[in-house]
């Protein structure tokens, strides 16, 4: 995975790194180091350290956004499609329970769509359009929550000494 976040940038955030190296370009014509921009603008100093490079070869140009590393592979209308399919539930698309996993999505693309993702893959595809994991809303039948309080005040300070 390229970044932390796992890749696949809004607009807001791409314009948001651009304004950070733009920034760390002011910085190189006055002189400051690379750790003193990088503590300052809270990066690693090796970022800086390849924006000060092409600072060099290129100037401030060479820290612009050169915009998305690759276009998607499902398309607006493709991604309202599949969020159609994927309210109707897993039932409807042949699964035996209600669960939605990313393999399920990836196979629902691949048949609805004909186009090919990884599990990875289909979680970018996902959070970039405002998917998240999401937990369960009821709890298990079988939860004593007496047990767990004890649990925690008897078990748990034995537990973690």
């Amino acid at each position: 995975m390229r970044y932390a976040q796992g890749g696949g940038f809004t607009a807001q955030e791409q314009q948001r790194r651009e304004r950070v190296r733009l920034a760390a370009a002011e910085r190189f014509d006055t002189g400051d180091g690379n750790r003193a921009i990088a503590a300052d603008l809270r990066v690693i100093v090796r970022s800086v350290e390849r924006w000060r490079q092409a600072w060099q070869q290129d100037g401030s140009a060479g820290l612009e956004s050169k915009g998305p590393q690759s276009l998607p592979r499902l398309g607006e209308r493709q991604f309202a499609q599949l969020e159609r399919e994927l309210e109707k539930g897993p039932l409807a698309q042949g699964w035996e329970d209600q669960r939605w996993t990313l393999a399920r999505i990836k196979t629902l693309i691949g048949r609805r769509f004909h186009v090919s993702y990884t599990v990875r893959g289909v979680w970018k595809l996902m959070r970039r359009n405002g998917w998240s994991c999401q937990q369960p809303v009821r709890r298990a039948i079988e939860r004593d929550d007496g047990a767990v309080e004890v649990w925690k005040k008897q078990v748990w300070p034995q537990v973690k000494a």
